[in-house]
Formats: C-alpha cells, structure tokens, sequence
C-alpha cells in the first residue's frame, strides 16, 4: 500500500506478531557481546593454563627454575630440593 504523505501513514501501525522474533537491543563491546567475551575469556584462561604448565615442565630441569619457582609451590615443592652429600662435594 502505497501513502501519498507521512501523515495518513501515522494513522496505521505497523503489525507485529505475537508468533514472530522478539527482537532486543543487546548491549555490546566493539560488536563483542558479554556472552562472547565471557567464552573468550575462559578459552583463553585454558590455553594460558596450558601452555604456563608447558613451559614450567619444560624448564623444570632449570637449577634457576627449580630454586626460584618450583620449590616455592606447596606439597610439592620438596621434589625439586637437591642435596648433594659431602662425600659428592669436592672441595
């Protein structure tokens, strides 16, 4: 239906369907929703997890490593002591 003016086409809302999308305003970060920045955010915190776990087990046979941040972890700490017996000491 064509109108010949805006003002005969106020008189007519439009129909909406109470069957149809519900359509909201959701509110957004640069086109990121919450929902996705919250997934975002727990992948990461998984692969962060990971890959933290990774680079100390590779780095575990590091005296540096063993001394400054191995030892300091609780329960398993004392794995990583290493006493070497006076009878070994050369001097």
């Amino acid at each position: 239906m064509v109108f010949q003016s805006p003002i005969l086409r106020a008189q007519y809302p439009s129909y909406k369907s109470p069957y149809g999308p519900k359509y909201h305003y959701q509110p957004n970060v640069a086109g990121w929703s919450i929902k996705q920045l919250t997934g975002l955010g727990v992948k990461s915190g998984a692969f962060g997890g990971v890959a933290l776990f990774a680079v100390i087990y590779f780095a575990s046979g590091i005296p540096r490593v063993q001394r400054d941040i191995l030892q300091k972890i609780p329960f398993i700490g004392g794995n990583f002591i290493k006493e070497i017996p006076a009878s070994d000491n050369p001097f």
